[in-house]
């Protein structure tokens, strides 16, 4: 196809950055920027039965693979739109049983190979830029990271030789190097890992600590929505990584997986540094990092300790409010945490009342016509 172009968006040169995207229009908070649909993408072995392998939808009763038994779907149209993916792993699983273990990213680079062999035009994924424009930043890889390359090429050429003709091993090492860097992690309404996939318009954007869109998921689409006012002119930001770390330590994740120090105002200035590191002392002591807290609750729900998890959720959503911009996954997700434990613990009035502060702010975020808002909605409406 040819290139058409996103509505209300332009490609630009970013001063200092490279290029980027734009507004050509004024956004006001909420307003949904841009769709763009994975031009390749892949569920997590871990979701497998729980959501389907073609659409993402998450449903009880899907119908499995007759052949590998193992990938699952809505029905015969899913089945039969995920079959020329599908068909790279359906055999293999069959002949390598167990030992069947590719990571999720030699996984992601083997379908975006065989898209590639069959789709020679630009797709919808890619109106502003190609995939093969990515960057991949071998120059600046370290040993570390080239002995991770290599290791992944082994596996896509150990379990995927049979189905798929390899570029040569510089081409495939470029490839790899550019999903690393420009891939994306699918997540549901709490967050929790779905997939990962590319989506080439949505790499575009550039990062900032402040950004003023954010990115969201509605089966294999990415759906890009103001969380700031954005006026014709200015440049769209996303952020890359968790905002909750302070400026030195979100500059070296963005170091060590992007390539680049940040220069927002946010980290030129450390504004909120100091505030961060003072909420962190005064909630614990010794210090516990929110992390630390998320993590602690993350297994007390998988151990089913309920009552552990409300407590820690309880010491966690109030530090995520302040620590977070306005309009955050991260503080919707623990409010929507925290409200279905209240639920399940009989605590009606206090689950009502988080759950509506997380659809407060996924209103904003995921749209008020997605179906995760109506899911909750559903489950308020059933305490009445």
């Amino acid at each position: 196809m040819k290139s058409e172009g996103i509505e209300g968006c332009e490609r630009f040169l970013s001063p200092g950055k490279g290029r980027g995207m734009r507004a050509t229009k004024h956004f006001k908070v909420g307003d949904l920027i841009f769709v763009c649909p994975a031009y390749s993408y892949v569920l997590t072995v871990n979701e497998r039965g729980g959501h389907c392998e073609c659409c993402f939808t998450r449903r009880e009763a899907l119908s499995k693979c007759g052949k590998c038994k193992q990938a699952y779907y809505c029905n015969v149209e899913c089945q039969k739109g995920d079959w020329p993916m599908h068909k790279l792993e359906c055999s293999a699983m069959c002949s390598y049983g167990e030992n069947w273990c590719p990571s999720e990213t030699v996984r992601l680079v083997a379908r975006i190979i065989l898209k590639q062999k069959f789709q020679t035009e630009r797709t919808q994924s890619e109106r502003l830029l190609a995939l093969k424009e990515f960057e991949a930043h071998l120059d600046k890889m370290d040993n570390e990271k080239n002995e991770m390359n290599q290791t992944d090429i082994a596996a896509l050429r150990h379990f995927y030789s049979r189905h798929l003709d390899f570029p040569d091993n510089a081409a495939l090492t470029e490839l790899f190097a550019q999903v690393n860097c420009n891939g994306f992690t699918i997540e549901d309404e709490e967050l929790s890992h779905l997939g990962s996939a590319v989506f080439p318009d949505v790499a575009l954007m550039n990062h900032s600590c402040s950004p003023n869109v954010i990115v969201t998921y509605k089966g294999t689409l990415a759906e890009v929505r103001a969380v700031q006012e954005i006026s014709p002119g200015e440049e769209i930001f996303n952020s890359y990584i968790d905002l909750l770390y302070p400026t030195e330590d979100r500059n070296e994740r963005l170091r060590d997986s992007y390539f680049f120090t940040c220069d927002c105002k946010e980290c030129t200035t450390k504004s909120k540094d100091k505030a961060k590191m003072e909420i962190c002392r005064k909630l614990s002591t010794p210090p516990e990092p929110e992390e630390i807290r998320e993590m602690a609750m993350g297994v007390c729900l998988y151990m089913q300790d309920w009552d552990g998890a409300m407590k820690y959720g309880e010491k966690i959503v109030q530090p995520y409010s302040v620590h977070y911009p306005p309009y955050s996954l991260n503080v919707a997700s623990m409010y929507l945490k925290l409200g279905r434990l209240y639920l399940g613990l009989e605590k009606k009035a206090e689950g009502v009342k988080a759950l509506k502060k997380a659809v407060s702010i996924m209103n904003v975020v995921f749209g008020k016509d997605h179906h995760y808002i109506a899911e909750i909605k559903k489950e308020m409406e059933e305490q009445k």
